[in-house]
């Protein structure tokens, strides 16, 4: 039995989703011609609170594209957690894409405050300084254990920003994570920022996709970026099918995911050798300490289990579709033997 916890990623489409995905209506969807995608964006940029939405490859691209929206190359700066997806993920394309500065922020669970944008700001004026131009917020904190950003703190920091005159940006990869987790409305999270996004390729099982969402002026600018960075779909359709199966049929279902990490968390937490607080765990996502990281997912992966290192003592274990509490079982054993051994 294959127990694979690296990331919800890792979901494959189920039977249901590929039979809607092989039967939907498509066409030419950069001529705006694919009735499916059409449905998908209009649908996504309502679920945001946003005027307008892009279908695009990956949620990668909608960082890229985000970023390049709103940063000036030649010195431009985006306020951002250390441990946030551009800076962690994306080989380094905001310095190759964007031309962006970046600007680091630190805490324990992926957030920040209203009072660290204020501090991070630069000096207005300054031809010595770059110039501060966006917050970037990760909803959930991916690396940082899956945190939802607390709303009161979420609004303080998009305060800041509006008084400094700074753009903002939602990574949203897993919002709906957030949103189940919270009860709070995905607009009510999105809607202040100027642009937002959510994938369907984590936790909601789709192949592929995402959506930028944001102003019809800013997604018009996002077309021309998408073109650029070979953004291309022709009959997307197909995809965007299998994306709007899952905001019908797997969003709910992302509270089976969440319950399932406690229980991975809990029992991790009564293996000796193993360093978690269980009480922290809000979403899909574990993080956890041991002595060797690298050693004990190599010797996890010869017992089919497949738990990735962050870092030489990190492990993060990620719960989705694909995997039950047998699965879960399985993996607990494992780590007990491994980590015991």
């Amino acid at each position: 039995m294959l127990v694979n916890l690296r990331s919800d990623t890792q979901t494959r489409p189920t039977e249901e989703m590929r039979r809607v995905m092989a039967a939907a209506e498509v066409g030419d969807e950069q001529y705006f011609d694919d009735p499916t995608v059409a449905a998908l964006c209009e649908r996504v940029a309502a679920l945001l609170g946003q005027e307008a939405a892009v279908f695009l490859p990956s949620g990668t691209m909608c960082n890229h594209i985000g970023l390049r929206l709103h940063i000036r190359p030649g010195g431009d700066e985006v306020i951002l957690h250390r441990s946030a997806h551009p800076i962690m993920a994306e080989a380094g394309s905001p310095a190759a894409l964007t031309g962006a500065m970046i600007n680091p922020q630190d805490s324990a669970d992926g957030t920040f405050t209203a009072d660290q944008v204020r501090a991070a700001l630069r000096q207005a004026g300054n031809r010595y300084q770059p110039v501060s131009r966006l917050v970037h917020v990760e909803q959930t904190t991916n690396l940082m254990g899956g945190r939802v950003w607390p709303l009161e703190r979420l609004d303080a920091v998009l305060d800041a920003a509006d008084a400094a005159g700074l753009r903002s940006h939602l990574d949203g990869a897993r919002l709906m994570n957030a949103v189940v987790a919270s009860g709070v409305a995905a607009d009510r999270w999105a809607s202040r920022f100027d642009t937002a996004w959510i994938d369907f390729t984590k936790g909601l099982g789709a192949p592929l996709g995402a959506c930028l969402a944001g102003s019809a002026k800013l997604i018009e600018e996002a077309w021309r970026w998408k073109q650029m960075m070979g953004g291309s779909m022709r009959q997307a359709g197909i995809v965007a099918a299998g994306a709007l199966y899952a905001l019908d049929h797997h969003v709910e279902r992302l509270a089976d995911d969440h319950a399932l990490a406690s229980v991975l968390a809990q029992g991790l937490a009564e293996i000796d050798g193993v360093t978690v607080d269980p009480s922290v765990v809000e979403t899909n996502i574990v993080v956890f300490g041991v002595a060797d990281a690298f050693a004990v997912s190599e010797a996890l992966r010869e017992r089919d289990v497949w738990i990735g290192a962050l870092d030489a003592t990190t492990m993060r274990a990620v719960t989705h579709l694909d995997v039950n509490r047998a699965g879960v079982d399985v993996a607990l054993r494992a780590v007990a033997d491994v980590v015991g051994a």
